[in-house]
């Protein structure tokens, strides 16, 4: 894995971070593009640069975060049930998931399908809405957490299932996707630490330098894009998403499979 790898990597995830179309899963497609070779230390650096796009929404509005002191103890419950399910599934994310491009063109190819079929159903629904992320109920958080470890699969995407799993339990899309992106913030520095704590003592001095750059880029282009990509995901359905997921499913069909 080169300097020109690593920033492609980056870019791919601080832009792809916030969409609803798995940024584990395009980050494992790209590696296979640039022929990088599957390591212990490409799934780490798959797994930290993550939270270096993350960390740019407390950068941009840690005002607003840092006083909703009952949204955290929200946040804390939706937490829960990814740490567990995390914690005991460790072995078999890093050993099997993020091993296998075919699963993660099958779950591109079914979410799309799933965002699609989602969209048009939950346009025949008239539910009342929770309006902002302090009306989200301990119930409501609970299962958005639940529905959040479903991205442990690569391909799935944690901000389409947390974002679907909130509003099925009639939150609004508004609500939703704020809430969304703040659970990655305690979700991927979980991920990030326990990684680092697992494998840090196997990586080299190269390796670290790799992790740092792909780290700041990821979070630069992240800073420069999720305004965007906020505004984009609020006001507009997955349903350009569902399509785009599908049509990156076939192409990587014919390109890997």
């Amino acid at each position: 894995m080169n300097l020109f790898q690593t920033i492609i990597l980056g870019i791919v995830e601080g832009f792809s971070e916030f969409l609803p179309i798995s940024s584990t899963g395009h980050l494992i497609l790209v590696s296979k593009l640039l022929k990088i070779e599957t390591s212990e230390f490409l799934k780490s650096f798959e797994i930290i640069i993550q939270l270096g796009a993350i960390l740019a929404v407390p950068a941009l509005y840690w005002k607003k975060i840092i006083n909703n002191k009952q949204v955290w103890l929200k946040l804390g419950v939706a937490f829960i049930p990814t740490a567990i399910i995390g914690f005991a599934l460790y072995k078999i994310i890093k050993q099997v998931f993020l091993e296998s491009e075919s699963l993660v063109v099958y779950s591109l190819f079914i979410g799309g399908i799933a965002l699609i079929a989602f969209e048009i159903w939950h346009k025949q629904r008239n539910v009342k809405t929770a309006k902002n992320v302090e009306k989200i109920s301990f119930k409501d958080s609970a299962l958005i957490g639940t529905v959040q470890s479903l991205a442990m699969i690569p391909g799935v995407s944690r901000s389409a299932a947390t974002i679907i799993g909130g509003m099925l339990a009639g939150v609004s899309r508004e609500a939703i996707v704020e809430f969304s992106f703040l659970l990655a913030i305690p979700t991927m520095t979980a991920a990030t630490g326990y990684d680092l704590l697992k494998n840090a003592n196997s990586f080299s001095l190269n390796q670290f330098n790799l992790l740092l750059v792909g780290f700041i880029v990821s979070f630069i282009t992240a800073l420069l894009s999720i305004k965007w990509l906020l505004n984009f995901v609020k006001k507009h359905s997955f349903i350009a998403f569902g399509i785009y997921r599908i049509i990156v499913a076939l192409v990587f069909w014919v390109l890997i499979l």
